[in-house]
């Protein structure tokens, strides 16, 4: 008898929010894509960029972990990935996997290769693919008319972070990457976050030809709530305000919205009020989409190494929890 072909589920995003999906979904049977945003301008992604003249490698090196196998020696490769060099002038603040993969580029003589042999080292479970290959800067054009130029200080504003952003755009003009345009066709689930909805989202979209190719394809599309409020890009956000931002961009509708039921640590959570960031208010009522809703919160407070510069979520989504319910509604929509 003839086995059924895996069914294709396509992770868009980048950072932390794509690695605990993927690092999920790669434990059930499924064939599985990530496409990735190349439009990070902070950290160590700012070095790699001005430095060697690659695409950033931060998200890449995230995702192609995420779907790594972790059994055997493999694991300490892993571990190596993630590492970030905390002393060494220089080099305080790197990590071990984008040297590496700024190593592999020179040898192998594209950055496309090198991200293909890096998966083969790691033995991935699925592809990572750069949206874009063109070399490109995310701007976000505020309420008052302040435009603000690269991602990460969009991402860290030293503007009023209140303020709305009312329009985003790619500078120069970025391209598809056809295998991300193939790979979208092919989908039979795309999952978008969680992840920044302006900086680690949107980016993907406003390459020219990927919103065409979501706008086509038959797979159902998901959308996963963020669980705080992001200072800076979604002050303020209720769900409602996430969705309609993310629709937009779309140019079609969300099939399903994904929606954290379990309470979050008051400890974390009077961490973020420190910095005007909230719990992502569930407003969501009667729509077009379904809404699911169930518990998708870690128990594990997270903590950043001292030499990276970049902020990080102290709160995220559980991998198991998110990929079963991310498989719940692959057999729903089925």
């Amino acid at each position: 008898m003839r086995q059924s072909k895996p069914k294709h589920v396509v992770c868009i995003g980048g950072g932390t929010g794509t690695f605990v999906a993927l690092r999920g979904l790669k434990q059930y049977p499924l064939k599985l894509s990530a496409i990735v945003t190349m439009s990070d301008s902070g950290g160590s992604n700012r070095r790699i960029r001005d430095e060697f003249g690659l695409l950033p490698t931060s998200d890449i090196r995230q995702c192609l972990v995420a779907l790594s196998d972790e059994n055997g020696g493999v694991g300490i490769l892993r571990k190596l990935f993630m590492y970030r060099f905390e002393r060494g002038q220089g080099i305080a603040g790197m990590t071990f996997g984008n040297l590496f993969m700024a190593a592999l580029t020179d040898i192998m003589g594209s950055q496309e290769r090198a991200i293909r042999e890096t998966g083969k080292v790691l033995r991935i479970k699925g592809s990572v693919i750069p949206v874009t290959l063109t070399e490109t800067n995310l701007y976000a054009t505020y309420e008052d008319g302040t435009t603000v130029a690269e991602e990460h200080l969009i991402d860290e504003p030293t503007h009023d972070g209140k303020l709305r952003i009312v329009d985003t755009y790619l500078k120069p003009n970025a391209s598809a990457n056809p295998e991300a345009k193939k790979t979208i066709k092919s989908a039979d689930l795309i999952v978008i976050g969680p992840g920044d909805l302006y900086t680690s989202l949107l980016p993907n979209l406003l390459v020219d030809g990927v919103r065409e190719a979501l706008q086509g394809t038959r797979a159902k599309i998901v959308y996963v709530l963020n669980l705080m409020t992001k200072y800076g890009q979604t002050y303020n956000f209720a769900a409602s305000d996430h969705i309609e931002v993310m629709e937009r961009a779309l140019g079609k509708a969300i099939d399903y919205v994904l929606v954290n039921t379990s309470p979050l640590s008051k400890k974390a959570v009077d961490i973020y009020a420190r910095h005007d960031e909230i719990p992502v208010a569930d407003d969501l009522t009667k729509s077009a989409f379904t809404v699911i809703r169930a518990p998708l919160v870690s128990s594990l407070l997270y903590k950043k190494s001292s030499s990276d510069a970049l902020i990080r979520s102290l709160i995220r989504h559980d991998s198991q929890k998110l990929a079963e319910a991310l498989c719940s509604i692959m057999e729903r929509s089925s």
